[in-house]
Parts: C-alpha cells; sequence; structure tokens
C-alpha cells in the first residue's frame, strides 16, 4: 500500500462522539503507552515529520485526534495510557473517552497496540489488550523502537511480548524501527488486510 505524504491531514481533535468526522472511511486506532512513541510511529509510516506532535513530555496528547491518511483510511491516535502524572480524574476522563470511541464506533476495524520491545509489556499494555479483545476487536501488535536492542534478540523480546500479553492466534506482531523504517510495507499490509 503507498500513500502520499502530501495528502494527510488532521481533521479534528474531538473529546466527544458529536465531534468525530463522518468521511466514510475505515478507521485505524492507534493505542500504547504514553512513552511508546505513538506520534513518531505515526510520522515515519506517513513519511511526515511533524504532522503528529512529538513532545519530550509523556501524556501530551489527551484528545482523540483524527488523521485523513490520503483518503484511504482514517488513523486515530488515542491518549497514550499509564502516565503517572496525569491526575487520577483525568485519566478516568481520557478512559471514558477511549472506552466511548472503541466500543461505539463503527468505523473503527482494527486497533494497532504499540510497545516498547526493550521491556516486558507492563500491567496497563495486557490490560489494554484484554480489553480490546473482550470487546472482540482485532489487534496490530508493533513492537517498537527495535533498533535500540541487538538483531539477534528480536525474536527473543517479541516472544515475552506474545508470552506477556497471551496474544491471540489471528493477532499479528510486528517488530518496527521509526529510525530505519524496517517492517514498514509489513505494517501497511497488514493494516490494508483489516480495512
Amino acid at each position: 500500500m503507498k500513500v502520499n505524504p502530501n495528502n494527510i491531514e488532521l481533521l479534528i481533535s474531538a473529546v466527544k462522539p458529536e465531534q468525530y468526522p463522518e468521511t466514510g472511511l475505515e478507521e485505524v486506532a492507534l493505542a500504547g503507552r504514553s512513552n511508546v512513541g505513538k506520534s513518531t510511529f505515526i510520522n515515519s509510516m506517513i513519511g511526515r515529520k511533524n504532522m503528529a506532535r512529538t513532545s519530550q513530555q509523556p501524556g501530551k496528547t489527551q484528545t482523540l485526534n483524527f488523521y485523513n491518511i490520503d483518503d484511504q483510511m482514517i488513523f486515530v491516535d488515542v491518549p497514550g495510557y499509564g502516565y503517572a502524572k496525569v491526575s487520577k480524574k483525568q485519566r478516568e476522563q481520557f478512559g471514558k473517552m477511549i472506552e466511548k470511541y472503541i466500543t461505539q464506533r463503527e468505523q473503527l476495524k482494527v486497533v494497532v497496540q504499540l510497545i516498547d520491545i526493550r521491556h516486558n509489556p507492563t500491567e496497563d499494555d495486557v490490560l489494554m489488550y484484554d480489553f480490546l479483545k473482550y470487546y472482540d476487536l482485532p489487534v496490530l501488535i508493533i513492537a517498537t523502537k527495535e533498533d535500540k536492542i541487538a538483531k539477534g534478540k528480536v525474536q527473543k523480546h517479541l516472544k515475552n511480548i506474545k508470552d506477556k500479553l497471551e496474544l491471540e492466534e489471528e493477532d499479528t506482531i510486528i517488530s518496527y524501527s521509526s529510525v530505519t523504517n524496517k517492517n514498514q510495507h509489513v505494517i501497511w499490509d497488514a493494516i490494508e488486510r483489516y480495512l
């Protein structure tokens, strides 16, 4: 699948269902811990440097950001989870906002869950995966930051993630590096299969 990096736009940053855009396109949600590199992943996948704003401060995304990807699909960047500096009340609000979107949005076809390949999935990662499975949503696991570990250890780390999440057979896991874009076409192909 090819996307034209010049035909990508942020449609809206939404906090409630009545703000969701009606585009007629299918949607791919991106979920992950606050510091997993979600914005960097989006930017590298679409070939744009600053489309999704990256920040040194995790937990910056506080809305559902809808990106039109070359009129082929919509990427929905959801607030990162598991960030301690956000107040409990705010975390609950994010939780409700994400839950409403994930459980009620008919256009949503797959959730891309990003997990840092260097570490075992956290309790929050496991909860998120279980939550998505509870609602019967297909999940594509992307193990980010592959360039930060030795080549020979990639499979071992992927197996750790699979085991910890108790990954179901129909769900795919792919390692990725936003630095080298390794496996980018594999990820696009995987996303396309869900649409």
